[in-house]
Protein backbone atom coordinates (compact mmCIF):
# COMPACT_ATOMS: atom_id res chain seq x y z
CA UNK A 1 0.00 0.00 0.00
CA UNK A 2 1.20 3.06 -0.92
CA UNK A 3 2.09 5.48 1.51
CA UNK A 4 0.73 9.15 1.53
CA UNK A 5 2.88 11.97 0.48
CA UNK A 6 3.99 14.09 3.48
CA UNK A 7 2.69 17.56 3.51
CA UNK A 8 4.35 20.98 4.58
CA UNK A 9 2.03 23.67 6.59
CA UNK A 10 3.20 27.49 6.15
CA UNK A 11 1.10 30.15 7.99
CA UNK A 12 1.75 33.87 7.44
CA UNK A 13 -0.20 36.64 8.72
CA UNK A 14 -2.45 36.93 11.39
CA UNK A 15 -4.31 35.17 14.01
CA UNK A 16 -7.28 34.44 11.34
CA UNK A 17 -4.97 32.42 9.52
CA UNK A 18 -3.45 30.79 12.25
CA UNK A 19 -7.14 29.45 13.31
CA UNK A 20 -7.64 28.77 8.97
CA UNK A 21 -4.41 26.21 9.54
CA UNK A 22 -5.72 24.73 12.33
CA UNK A 23 -8.74 23.92 10.61
CA UNK A 24 -6.97 22.85 7.65
CA UNK A 25 -4.57 20.05 9.75
CA UNK A 26 -7.78 19.01 11.25
CA UNK A 27 -8.92 18.19 7.91
CA UNK A 28 -5.85 16.44 6.71
CA UNK A 29 -5.30 14.44 9.68
CA UNK A 30 -9.20 12.61 9.12
CA UNK A 31 -7.97 12.20 5.69
CA UNK A 32 -5.13 9.78 7.29
CA UNK A 33 -2.89 12.77 5.20
CA UNK A 34 0.63 13.19 7.07
CA UNK A 35 2.22 16.47 8.37
CA UNK A 36 5.45 17.04 8.15
CA UNK A 37 7.64 19.15 10.97
CA UNK A 38 10.53 19.70 8.73
CA UNK A 39 10.11 21.51 4.87
CA UNK A 40 13.29 18.91 4.12
CA UNK A 41 10.68 15.89 5.01
CA UNK A 42 7.91 17.02 2.83
CA UNK A 43 6.66 16.22 -0.79
CA UNK A 44 4.06 18.90 -0.53
CA UNK A 45 4.25 22.55 0.25
CA UNK A 46 0.69 24.44 1.38
CA UNK A 47 1.30 28.28 1.92
CA UNK A 48 -1.48 29.55 3.51
CA UNK A 49 -0.63 33.50 2.81
CA UNK A 50 -1.51 37.20 3.68
CA UNK A 51 -1.99 39.57 1.77
CA UNK A 52 -3.11 42.82 4.06
CA UNK A 53 -0.05 44.85 3.32
CA UNK A 54 3.12 45.42 1.12
CA UNK A 55 5.06 43.60 3.90
CA UNK A 56 3.45 40.75 4.30
CA UNK A 57 2.44 40.57 0.46
CA UNK A 58 6.47 40.36 0.47
CA UNK A 59 6.75 37.89 2.80
CA UNK A 60 4.31 36.16 1.21
CA UNK A 61 6.02 35.91 -2.26
CA UNK A 62 9.26 35.37 -1.03
CA UNK A 63 7.55 32.13 0.93
CA UNK A 64 6.24 30.87 -2.78
CA UNK A 65 9.24 31.52 -4.76
CA UNK A 66 11.30 29.53 -1.95
CA UNK A 67 8.98 26.59 -2.15
CA UNK A 68 9.08 26.98 -6.16
CA UNK A 69 13.22 26.61 -6.24
CA UNK A 70 12.93 23.28 -4.05
CA UNK A 71 10.12 22.06 -6.30
CA UNK A 72 12.50 22.82 -9.49
CA UNK A 73 15.42 20.84 -7.30
CA UNK A 74 12.95 17.86 -7.31
CA UNK A 75 12.75 18.16 -3.16
CA UNK A 76 8.75 19.10 -3.19
CA UNK A 77 6.69 17.35 -5.68
CA UNK A 78 3.57 20.02 -5.45
CA UNK A 79 3.23 23.70 -4.31
CA UNK A 80 0.05 24.71 -3.08
CA UNK A 81 -0.99 28.33 -2.53
CA UNK A 82 -3.88 29.71 -0.37
CA UNK A 83 -5.47 32.22 1.58
CA UNK A 84 -5.86 36.34 1.37
CA UNK A 85 -2.94 36.69 -0.96
CA UNK A 86 -3.92 33.97 -3.16
CA UNK A 87 -7.54 35.38 -3.16
CA UNK A 88 -6.47 39.22 -4.34
CA UNK A 89 -4.24 37.99 -6.82
CA UNK A 90 -4.76 34.99 -7.65
CA UNK A 91 -4.75 35.50 -11.96
CA UNK A 92 -1.40 37.70 -11.54
CA UNK A 93 0.38 35.24 -9.40
CA UNK A 94 -0.75 32.35 -12.13
CA UNK A 95 0.92 34.72 -14.48
CA UNK A 96 4.46 35.22 -12.82
CA UNK A 97 4.66 32.32 -11.17
CA UNK A 98 3.23 29.35 -12.45
CA UNK A 99 5.33 26.72 -10.98
CA UNK A 100 2.79 26.51 -8.07
CA UNK A 101 0.45 23.71 -9.03
CA UNK A 102 -2.78 25.83 -7.74
CA UNK A 103 -3.74 28.98 -6.39
CA UNK A 104 -6.89 28.57 -4.09
CA UNK A 105 -8.25 31.75 -2.34
CA UNK A 106 -9.65 32.70 1.29
CA UNK A 107 -12.14 30.55 2.86
CA UNK A 108 -12.28 27.63 0.62
CA UNK A 109 -10.74 24.86 2.90
CA UNK A 110 -12.31 22.26 1.26
CA UNK A 111 -10.59 22.78 -2.32
CA UNK A 112 -7.33 22.58 -0.05
CA UNK A 113 -8.27 19.53 0.70
CA UNK A 114 -9.41 17.97 -2.37
CA UNK A 115 -6.09 19.47 -3.97
CA UNK A 116 -4.00 16.92 -2.03
CA UNK A 117 -6.13 13.87 -2.39
CA UNK A 118 -8.35 13.92 0.36
CA UNK A 119 -12.33 14.61 1.23
CA UNK A 120 -13.69 17.13 3.38
CA UNK A 121 -15.01 16.14 6.06
CA UNK A 122 -18.21 18.23 6.87
CA UNK A 123 -19.18 16.60 9.93
CA UNK A 124 -15.88 17.87 11.86
CA UNK A 125 -17.06 21.48 11.13
CA UNK A 126 -15.75 23.68 14.13
CA UNK A 127 -13.00 21.03 14.50
CA UNK A 128 -9.09 21.90 14.81
CA UNK A 129 -5.52 20.74 15.44
CA UNK A 130 -3.98 23.52 17.77
CA UNK A 131 -0.52 25.38 16.66
CA UNK A 132 -0.63 27.10 19.56
CA UNK A 133 0.80 26.05 23.16
CA UNK A 134 -2.05 24.12 24.19
CA UNK A 135 -3.34 26.83 27.11
CA UNK A 136 -4.47 29.29 24.54
CA UNK A 137 -5.98 29.57 21.42
CA UNK A 138 -7.63 31.93 19.38
CA UNK A 139 -11.44 31.79 18.41
CA UNK A 140 -12.85 32.98 15.24
CA UNK A 141 -16.58 34.79 16.11
CA UNK A 142 -17.19 35.69 12.96
CA UNK A 143 -15.41 36.58 8.93
CA UNK A 144 -15.47 39.24 6.76
CA UNK A 145 -15.84 42.85 7.35
CA UNK A 146 -18.21 45.85 6.38
CA UNK A 147 -16.42 48.12 6.92
CA UNK A 148 -15.63 50.69 4.22
CA UNK A 149 -12.18 51.61 5.75
CA UNK A 150 -10.55 53.42 2.67
CA UNK A 151 -7.35 51.58 3.55
CA UNK A 152 -7.83 48.44 4.46
CA UNK A 153 -7.98 45.66 1.46
CA UNK A 154 -9.48 42.76 4.34
CA UNK A 155 -12.82 42.81 2.14
CA UNK A 156 -11.43 42.22 -1.04
CA UNK A 157 -9.75 39.10 0.26
CA UNK A 158 -12.37 37.94 3.05
CA UNK A 159 -15.37 39.46 1.60
CA UNK A 160 -18.65 40.77 3.86
CA UNK A 161 -19.01 40.06 7.43
CA UNK A 162 -20.41 36.71 8.64
CA UNK A 163 -21.21 36.36 11.98
CA UNK A 164 -20.58 32.64 13.55
CA UNK A 165 -23.75 31.37 15.17
CA UNK A 166 -22.93 31.80 18.88
CA UNK A 167 -24.23 28.28 19.19
CA UNK A 168 -21.13 27.04 17.47
CA UNK A 169 -18.82 29.68 18.99
CA UNK A 170 -19.92 27.91 22.34
CA UNK A 171 -19.09 24.03 21.37
CA UNK A 172 -15.67 25.32 20.01
CA UNK A 173 -15.09 26.60 23.01
CA UNK A 174 -16.41 23.76 25.01
CA UNK A 175 -13.88 21.33 22.93
CA UNK A 176 -11.36 23.91 23.25
CA UNK A 177 -11.50 23.29 27.31
CA UNK A 178 -11.49 20.01 26.73
CA UNK A 179 -8.26 20.00 25.17
CA UNK A 180 -6.75 21.82 28.07
CA UNK A 181 -6.99 25.59 27.12
CA UNK A 182 -7.15 28.27 29.75
CA UNK A 183 -7.20 30.91 27.78
CA UNK A 184 -9.37 31.36 24.92
CA UNK A 185 -8.45 35.03 22.42
CA UNK A 186 -11.68 36.18 20.34
CA UNK A 187 -10.63 37.47 16.82
CA UNK A 188 -12.37 38.79 14.11
CA UNK A 189 -12.13 41.34 11.45
CA UNK A 190 -14.34 43.67 13.86
CA UNK A 191 -15.51 42.14 16.75
CA UNK A 192 -17.78 44.63 17.72
CA UNK A 193 -19.90 44.39 14.77
CA UNK A 194 -20.79 40.79 15.69
CA UNK A 195 -24.47 39.88 15.41
CA UNK A 196 -26.06 42.39 13.36
CA UNK A 197 -26.21 40.38 10.13
CA UNK A 198 -27.85 37.16 12.14
CA UNK A 199 -29.39 38.76 14.84
CA UNK A 200 -30.17 42.37 13.90
CA UNK A 201 -28.69 43.80 16.64
CA UNK A 202 -24.74 43.32 18.32
CA UNK A 203 -24.84 40.50 20.10
CA UNK A 204 -20.94 40.34 21.40
CA UNK A 205 -22.14 40.90 25.22
CA UNK A 206 -24.24 37.49 25.13
CA UNK A 207 -21.07 35.84 23.32
CA UNK A 208 -19.17 37.16 26.36
CA UNK A 209 -21.48 36.21 28.60
CA UNK A 210 -22.05 32.73 27.72
CA UNK A 211 -18.36 31.84 27.30
CA UNK A 212 -17.54 32.82 30.67
CA UNK A 213 -19.98 29.98 31.88
CA UNK A 214 -17.92 27.40 30.61
CA UNK A 215 -15.65 25.20 33.03
CA UNK A 216 -12.11 25.29 32.61
CA UNK A 217 -11.79 28.95 30.73
CA UNK A 218 -9.53 31.14 33.10
CA UNK A 219 -9.43 33.71 30.58
CA UNK A 220 -11.14 35.09 28.16
CA UNK A 221 -9.42 38.40 25.79
CA UNK A 222 -11.21 40.35 23.69
CA UNK A 223 -9.55 41.53 20.20
CA UNK A 224 -10.25 43.70 17.14
CA UNK A 225 -12.97 45.46 18.62
CA UNK A 226 -14.02 48.88 16.06
CA UNK A 227 -14.36 51.50 17.86
CA UNK A 228 -17.30 53.03 15.79
CA UNK A 229 -20.28 51.76 17.29
CA UNK A 230 -18.83 50.45 19.65
CA UNK A 231 -21.33 48.22 22.31
CA UNK A 232 -21.15 49.57 25.60
CA UNK A 233 -23.57 46.76 27.16
CA UNK A 234 -19.54 44.39 26.98
CA UNK A 235 -18.45 46.88 29.88
CA UNK A 236 -20.94 45.46 32.38
CA UNK A 237 -20.29 41.91 31.57
CA UNK A 238 -16.41 42.39 31.41
CA UNK A 239 -16.63 44.09 34.63
CA UNK A 240 -19.26 41.64 36.41
CA UNK A 241 -17.02 37.98 35.11
CA UNK A 242 -13.90 37.43 37.00
CA UNK A 243 -12.49 35.67 33.98
CA UNK A 244 -13.25 37.82 31.01
CA UNK A 245 -9.70 39.98 30.87
CA UNK A 246 -10.48 43.59 31.27
CA UNK A 247 -8.46 44.47 28.22
CA UNK A 248 -9.82 45.46 25.12
CA UNK A 249 -7.73 45.78 21.81
CA UNK A 250 -9.58 48.90 19.72
CA UNK A 251 -7.53 49.73 16.84
CA UNK A 252 -8.11 53.46 16.35
CA UNK A 253 -5.58 54.29 13.63
CA UNK A 254 -5.64 57.46 13.88
CA UNK A 255 -7.50 60.91 15.39
CA UNK A 256 -7.01 63.92 12.87
CA UNK A 257 -10.84 64.35 12.03
CA UNK A 258 -9.68 64.72 8.69
CA UNK A 259 -7.80 61.91 8.04
CA UNK A 260 -10.47 59.75 9.90
CA UNK A 261 -12.85 61.25 7.46
CA UNK A 262 -10.72 60.20 4.49
CA UNK A 263 -10.18 56.97 6.41
CA UNK A 264 -13.77 56.45 6.15
CA UNK A 265 -13.86 55.44 9.99
CA UNK A 266 -17.30 56.71 11.06
CA UNK A 267 -16.47 58.40 14.07
CA UNK A 268 -14.14 61.68 15.18
CA UNK A 269 -11.51 62.87 17.22
CA UNK A 270 -13.87 64.06 20.05
CA UNK A 271 -16.09 60.79 20.11
CA UNK A 272 -12.93 58.32 20.18
CA UNK A 273 -11.56 60.56 23.54
CA UNK A 274 -15.20 60.18 24.66
CA UNK A 275 -15.49 56.67 24.53
CA UNK A 276 -11.71 55.54 25.70
CA UNK A 277 -12.89 57.87 29.01
CA UNK A 278 -16.04 56.25 29.42
CA UNK A 279 -14.72 52.87 28.58
CA UNK A 280 -12.01 53.68 31.61
CA UNK A 281 -14.84 55.43 33.86
CA UNK A 282 -16.68 52.46 33.77
CA UNK A 283 -13.88 49.86 33.96
CA UNK A 284 -11.06 51.86 35.62
CA UNK A 285 -7.91 49.55 35.34
CA UNK A 286 -8.70 48.37 31.84
CA UNK A 287 -6.00 47.79 29.91
CA UNK A 288 -6.61 49.44 26.46
CA UNK A 289 -4.42 48.32 23.10
CA UNK A 290 -4.28 50.39 20.21
CA UNK A 291 -3.18 50.22 16.73
CA UNK A 292 -2.30 53.28 14.53
CA UNK A 293 -1.59 54.30 10.80
CA UNK A 294 1.23 56.90 10.12
CA UNK A 295 2.03 58.60 6.71
CA UNK A 296 -1.62 58.14 5.16
CA UNK A 297 -1.68 60.47 2.17
CA UNK A 298 -3.41 63.58 4.26
CA UNK A 299 -1.31 63.39 7.70
CA UNK A 300 0.38 66.07 7.23
CA UNK A 301 2.59 67.52 10.12
CA UNK A 302 -0.42 68.95 11.55
CA UNK A 303 -2.29 65.83 11.78
CA UNK A 304 0.80 63.68 12.89
CA UNK A 305 1.69 66.34 15.89
CA UNK A 306 -2.15 65.98 16.96
CA UNK A 307 -1.90 61.81 16.70
CA UNK A 308 0.94 62.57 18.96
CA UNK A 309 -0.80 64.59 21.68
CA UNK A 310 -3.27 62.14 21.53
CA UNK A 311 -0.98 58.84 22.20
CA UNK A 312 0.32 61.53 24.69
CA UNK A 313 -2.38 62.21 26.38
CA UNK A 314 -4.65 59.02 26.32
CA UNK A 315 -1.61 56.84 27.24
CA UNK A 316 -2.32 53.41 25.81
CA UNK A 317 -1.15 50.63 27.65
CA UNK A 318 -0.09 48.91 24.73
CA UNK A 319 0.10 50.22 21.25
CA UNK A 320 1.35 48.99 18.26
CA UNK A 321 2.02 51.38 15.00
CA UNK A 322 2.20 50.62 11.17
CA UNK A 323 3.08 52.80 7.97
CA UNK A 324 0.76 53.49 5.47
CA UNK A 325 0.61 51.14 2.58
CA UNK A 326 -1.05 52.09 -0.38
CA UNK A 327 -3.23 48.78 -1.87
CA UNK A 328 -4.70 48.38 -5.00
CA UNK A 329 -8.42 48.50 -4.87
CA UNK A 330 -8.67 50.34 -1.64
CA UNK A 331 -10.17 53.70 -2.40
CA UNK A 332 -7.07 55.64 -1.13
CA UNK A 333 -5.70 54.23 -3.82
CA UNK A 334 -6.20 57.12 -5.94
CA UNK A 335 -4.89 59.59 -3.36
CA UNK A 336 -1.57 58.24 -4.12
CA UNK A 337 1.35 57.76 -1.80
CA UNK A 338 2.79 61.30 -0.76
CA UNK A 339 4.70 60.75 2.39
CA UNK A 340 7.91 59.41 1.16
CA UNK A 341 8.73 55.88 3.30
CA UNK A 342 11.73 57.67 5.59
CA UNK A 343 9.51 60.01 6.98
CA UNK A 344 6.87 57.67 7.56
CA UNK A 345 8.94 55.24 9.52
CA UNK A 346 10.77 58.52 11.08
CA UNK A 347 7.43 59.23 12.77
CA UNK A 348 6.58 55.62 13.62
CA UNK A 349 9.33 55.41 15.36
CA UNK A 350 8.47 58.71 17.30
CA UNK A 351 5.42 57.52 18.57
CA UNK A 352 7.35 54.35 19.70
CA UNK A 353 9.63 56.37 21.58
CA UNK A 354 6.57 57.71 23.26
CA UNK A 355 5.02 54.67 23.88
CA UNK A 356 8.35 53.30 25.44
CA UNK A 357 8.01 55.88 28.25
CA UNK A 358 4.39 55.54 28.89
CA UNK A 359 4.84 51.67 29.23
CA UNK A 360 7.67 51.45 31.29
CA UNK A 361 6.30 54.02 33.56
CA UNK A 362 3.20 51.74 33.40
CA UNK A 363 5.80 48.72 34.29
CA UNK A 364 7.29 50.38 37.04
CA UNK A 365 3.77 51.28 39.13
CA UNK A 366 3.69 47.20 39.17
CA UNK A 367 6.93 46.94 41.02
CA UNK A 368 6.27 45.59 44.65
CA UNK A 369 2.67 44.03 43.48
CA UNK A 370 2.16 40.64 43.42
CA UNK A 371 0.45 40.01 39.82
CA UNK A 372 -0.92 36.25 38.56
CA UNK A 373 1.23 35.07 35.44
CA UNK A 374 -0.07 32.84 32.67
CA UNK A 375 3.36 30.28 32.17
CA UNK A 376 3.91 30.14 28.32
CA UNK A 377 7.41 29.53 28.02
CA UNK A 378 10.24 27.39 30.27
CA UNK A 379 13.43 28.58 30.45
CA UNK A 380 16.65 26.74 32.30
CA UNK A 381 16.49 29.54 35.22
CA UNK A 382 12.71 30.17 35.47
CA UNK A 383 9.71 31.07 32.80
CA UNK A 384 8.23 33.67 30.76
CA UNK A 385 4.82 34.49 31.32
CA UNK A 386 2.16 37.45 30.72
CA UNK A 387 -0.41 39.04 32.88
CA UNK A 388 -3.76 39.68 31.81
CA UNK A 389 -2.72 42.87 30.41
CA UNK A 390 -1.19 40.91 27.93
CA UNK A 391 -2.21 39.07 24.67
CA UNK A 392 0.36 36.65 23.82
CA UNK A 393 2.98 37.18 20.85
CA UNK A 394 2.45 41.29 20.71
CA UNK A 395 2.20 42.75 24.38
CA UNK A 396 4.51 42.58 27.29
CA UNK A 397 6.33 39.49 28.80
CA UNK A 398 7.17 39.27 32.18
CA UNK A 399 10.29 37.03 33.05
CA UNK A 400 10.41 34.92 36.23
CA UNK A 401 13.26 33.35 37.90
CA UNK A 402 12.71 30.69 39.69
CA UNK A 403 14.84 27.61 41.36
CA UNK A 404 11.88 25.26 40.89
CA UNK A 405 10.57 24.02 37.69
CA UNK A 406 7.43 25.61 36.89
CA UNK A 407 4.53 23.80 35.00
CA UNK A 408 4.32 25.42 31.24
CA UNK A 409 0.38 26.48 30.81
CA UNK A 410 -0.32 27.24 34.56
CA UNK A 411 -0.78 30.29 36.48
CA UNK A 412 1.58 31.37 39.08
CA UNK A 413 1.27 34.14 41.63
CA UNK A 414 4.87 36.05 41.38
CA UNK A 415 6.12 39.39 43.14
CA UNK A 416 7.19 41.99 40.07
CA UNK A 417 10.62 43.03 41.51
CA UNK A 418 11.90 45.24 38.28
CA UNK A 419 10.11 46.59 34.91
CA UNK A 420 11.68 47.74 31.83
CA UNK A 421 9.68 49.38 29.38
CA UNK A 422 7.82 46.33 27.23
CA UNK A 423 8.95 43.25 30.17
CA UNK A 424 8.42 42.72 33.61
CA UNK A 425 10.82 41.20 36.18
CA UNK A 426 9.89 38.78 38.75
CA UNK A 427 10.26 36.03 41.21
CA UNK A 428 7.43 33.82 42.31
CA UNK A 429 5.64 35.43 45.40
CA UNK A 430 7.04 32.59 47.98
CA UNK A 431 10.69 32.96 46.78
CA UNK A 432 13.14 34.98 48.14
CA UNK A 433 14.62 38.10 45.59
CA UNK A 434 17.65 37.36 43.71
CA UNK A 435 19.94 39.90 43.92
CA UNK A 436 21.84 39.55 40.67
CA UNK A 437 18.10 39.84 38.61
CA UNK A 438 17.87 43.54 40.10
CA UNK A 439 20.17 45.67 38.28
CA UNK A 440 18.23 45.65 35.39
CA UNK A 441 18.34 50.16 34.58
CA UNK A 442 14.51 50.18 33.33
CA UNK A 443 15.38 52.27 30.26
CA UNK A 444 14.82 49.15 27.48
Amino acid sequence: MKSSPKIKLITLGCSKNTVDSEVLLKQLAANGLSVAEDSEESEIAIINTCGFIEDAKKESIETILHAVRLKDDGRLKKVIVMGCLSERYAKELAEEIPAVDVYIGANKIDEVVRAVGGDYQYELLGERMLTTPRHYAYLKISEGCDRPCSFCSIPLMRGLHISKPRERILIEARRLAALGVREVILIAQDSTYYGLDLYGTRALSGVLHDLAQIAGIEWIRLMYAYPAGFPADILDVIRSHGNICAYIDMPVQHVSDSVLSSMKRGISGNMLRDLIGNIREKIPHIALRTTLIVGYPTEGDTEFAELLDFVRDVKFDRLGVFSYSQEEGTSAYNLGDPVPHPEKEKRKEIIMEMQRKISLAKNQALIGTTQRILIDELMEDGAIGRTWRDAPEIDNEVYIHATDRLELGSFQNVNIIDAEDFELFAVPASADIPMSITTHTGTG
